[in-house]
């Protein structure tokens, strides 16, 4: 590897090798992927781009780690503590890390460090799975002793989104290793500093080679050589349900088992018996987290009738003082959009709402001070009287766009929320139990929080209904989509089984 410069001095971060099978080798095109400071437009690092001849090695190096040292060599329990190891070392180097991750996707300082902290936490936890994954005794006859076997799937190919880089590294690496697969992992093309700078940790942490290996490219030729590659057992991919769609016509080709987390539009719904200051608090950050950039946001702000004008007024006050700011800023509470093309689709949004009606009554353009100009800042912007119908209202944005929509009833803000392509996350705030219970039964979503949102933890499994995905990631849950049942039956009877054919 190419030494790294230091992260207070503003010039080119270059990396210059893949990581495949445990050692840092040259990519074959020998071409490059530069990495763009969100908050100034200006590149700040570049890193090796992987092609179909990168990906087939990586495959190869998996194939034969996974057929040899980590199925061959090592127990359960080992293969935990190397998982547990490596996410000592993401602890140790939170601060380096999150100044990394913050000038590779915009997110503020205070928000990364955070997520690397808790993705050590997700690596814990599945380090102490490792060895607690377990078959079953079926007592289907007295004259027979049958039972399940879990397996680990293979090689898992992993593709990642880029709003929160090392926290889904950590989500798919965990349950994977755990259940005893090897890892071609291919970042973001967006955002792939940290990836390289988690490799070297891996290295590190000691696994064998070609247990984990790391490869940055464009989704088009990596990513699709990751999903159309036979030796590739299974696809971990979060991102858009158009590339899902995608991916899944592709794995076709060995029937490759899936894991696929696609976003939402996620409804939070208040109703008037709710305990309003603690609502408010939640859905404005619900709503703005991340610039908006996350699969889970709150973007769909269901108001009760009755609260709906005063709650309203409350919340633009709060969002008034939402400070934009640059990421490695300390009183920064939102940064950037990712990149010009993730902005371009905010402000097309922006106009959608515009014409199809609904009324702007915060936000909705770029940030007036100068400082800001070179990078891809957008003001949290609030639309109200939103029809549920709308595209404003039905389609992922993807940034800090808010869409708040009026109920009278608990039967028409139940099919409002659920009136929706996707189903990922749900919240409501309530303090009548008979009617949460309610309502949770019938939202259509993979997690339903009340009065709370969004509680995204190792130990709670997390996916979608319809285009929200397939498959569950995190807690125990997770494991089953990395592993194989197999059913195995010995039978010792001492009656000679019975000939269908004797008097043939």
């Amino acid at each position: 590897m190419s030494s790294s410069q230091s992260e207070s001095v503003p010039t080119l971060r270059r990396y210059d090798r893949l990581f495949i099978g445990g050692a840092w080798v040259e990519s074959h095109s020998r071409r490059e992927i530069e990495s763009v400071d969100p908050s100034t437009g200006d590149v700040w690092a570049v890193v090796p781009e992987a092609d179909e001849v990168d990906i087939d090695r990586a495959v190869s190096a998996a194939r034969s780690a996974f057929e040899g040292v980590w199925q061959k060599d090592l127990t359960a329990t080992a293969r935990g503590a190397l998982i547990h190891r490596l996410g000592e070392l993401l602890d140790r180097d939170a601060p380096r890390l999150a100044e990394l991750e913050s000038r590779d996707n915009g997110k503020p300082l205070a928000d990364t460090i955070g997520e690397i902290r808790r993705a050590a936490q997700w690596l814990y936890f599945f380090a102490g799975a490792a060895d607690k994954i377990y078959g079953e005794t079926i007592p289907y006859s007295p004259n027979a002793h049958a039972y399940t076997r879990r397996e680990p799937v293979g090689v898992v190919g992993a593709i990642l989104p880029w709003n929160s880089p090392i926290s889904l590294y950590s989500w798919k690496l965990g349950p994977a290793l755990a259940a005893g697969n090897t890892v071609v992992l291919k970042p973001a093309e967006l955002t792939p500093v940290s990836a390289m700078e988690v490799a070297r940790l891996v290295e590190e942490a000691g696994f064998p080679p070609g247990v984990i290996n790391i490869v940055p490219g464009y989704g088009h030729i990596a990513g699709s050589a990751l999903t159309i590659h036979r030796a590739v057992n299974k696809i971990s991919f979060t991102g858009a349900h158009t590339t899902a769609q995608a991916i899944m016509k592709a794995a076709s080709v060995n029937l490759k088992r899936l894991s696929l987390e696609c976003g939402g539009k996620s409804p939070h719904i208040v109703f008037a018996d709710a305990d309003l200051d603690q609502a408010m608090v939640v859905a404005t950050h619900g709503a703005f987290r991340s610039t908006g950039q996350s699969c889970s946001l709150g973007s769909r702000l269901f108001l009760e009738r009755p609260i709906y004008d005063r709650f309203l007024a409350k919340l633009v006050d709060r969002v008034r003082c939402i400070r934009i700011g640059m990421p490695l800023e300390k009183d920064t509470h939102i940064g950037p959009q990712t990149s010009a093309q993730q902005l371009a689709k905010t402000e097309r949004y922006i106009r959608i709402g515009i014409d199809e009606g609904a009324k702007l009554v915060l936000g909705g353009k770029r940030p007036p001070d100068p400082k800001f100009g070179k990078g891809y800042f957008i003001e949290p912007t609030i639309f109200s009287e939103v029809d549920n119908s709308s595209r404003l209202a039905q389609e992922e944005i993807f940034g800090p766009v808010l869409a708040v929509i009026p109920f009278d009833t608990e039967e028409e803000v139940v099919n409002m929320a659920n009136d929706v392509d996707y189903g990922l996350v749900a919240g409501l705030w309530t303090s009548d139990i008979k009617r949460a219970h309610r309502v949770v039964n019938q939202i259509k979503a993979g997690l339903v929080s009340v009065n709370t949102y969004r509680p995204v933890h190792w130990m709670l499994p997390y996916g979608g209904y319809k285009l929200s995905g397939i498959g569950r990631e995190n807690g125990t849950e997770a494991l089953k989509y990395y592993t194989e049942t197999k059913t195995v039956v010995f039978d010792h009877s001492s009656t000679p089984p019975a000939d269908p054919f004797a008097d043939g």
